[in-house]
């Protein structure tokens, strides 16, 4: 994918509460403010419920495993209520579903979905466990309120620090996009936006993720973005791992209509 540049490129990403504190540019993360506490942690093990299977049985059982999943697959997204749904585009067929550990939570798991031409929903990658906002979720997101906005919102432009790793939405590589510092916990930002994906959310649709304009007003907020996890929660943003990151830049499909449903897992199940 061609580079793409917007217009005017600041770094955004709720940086202006960070500027405040006297910090470095760190997007949507920040220096920890005093009165932060650290979230608990959280343990994102799994385990496999039957050992493998080999030879002819394997074979068999695979084939049958997977005309069984086309039957049992669902016409809604695994998770996703009646409501929520309803928010998606009809002409979407690629979401990916941020679900988060509580209303108050900074943790998150993302999976994301495909539809199929009969319309049945598939799981296509993930699950993925990263963080969002430090204070959790907020239906009235507004400028550095540490929350995450819930809803439903367009996946269309990236970006990073690094080169595009092979995504198939518009990329913008720039240096804009380095930050130093460190987030809530302590820990190292270095890396945080060396890749990114803008979530629609308070912008203009089809511009690099560092345009700074804000159609709703800046009090509203702005650069939300899914990026590379540093270890801690940020300021509004979804963070994922950053072979996590290379993989949905790599999979996000603008023919899908690529869409974000993010919030608390309660509220998304709604």
């Amino acid at each position: 994918m061609p580079v793409r540049k917007g217009t005017t490129a600041v770094l955004t990403c709720a940086l202006l509460s960070a500027l405040a504190l006297g910090g470095a540019l760190t997007g949507c993360t920040a220096q920890r403010p005093p009165s932060a506490t650290p979230p608990p942690a959280h343990d994102a093990s799994t385990s496999p419920l039957h050992g493998p299977l080999h030879g002819p049985d394997r074979d068999r059982t695979q084939g049958q495993e997977a005309r069984d999943g086309a039957n049992r697959a669902p016409s809604r997204i695994t998770g996703v209520g009646p409501r929520t749904h309803a928010r998606i585009p009809d002409g979407t067929t690629q979401v990916l579903v941020v679900s988060g550990d509580g209303v108050d939570g900074n943790v998150v798991t993302a999976v994301l979905h495909e539809r199929d031409a009969a319309g049945r929903w598939h799981r296509a990658a993930g699950p993925w466990r990263g963080h969002n906002a430090l204070r959790g979720w907020t239906d009235d997101h507004v400028a550095d309120d540490l929350r995450s906005p819930t809803g439903v919102y367009r996946l269309g432009d990236a970006g990073g620090r690094l080169p595009d790793p092979g995504a198939r939405i518009p990329y913008d590589q720039d240096e804009e996009f380095a930050v130093s510092g460190t987030g809530f916990l302590g820990e190292p930002l270095e890396g945080s936006f060396d890749y990114v994906v803008a979530i629609d959310y308070n912008r203009v649709p089809g511009t690099t993720p560092l345009n700074k304009e804000r159609p709703l007003g800046p009090e509203r907020g702005g650069g939300v973005w899914i990026h590379v996890d540093h270890g801690g929660p940020t300021q509004a943003c979804v963070s994922l791992p950053r072979e996590n990151m290379t993989e949905l830049l790599r999979a996000l499909d603008p023919a899908r209509n690529p869409v974000v449903v993010m919030g608390p897992a309660a509220t998304i199940a709604g």
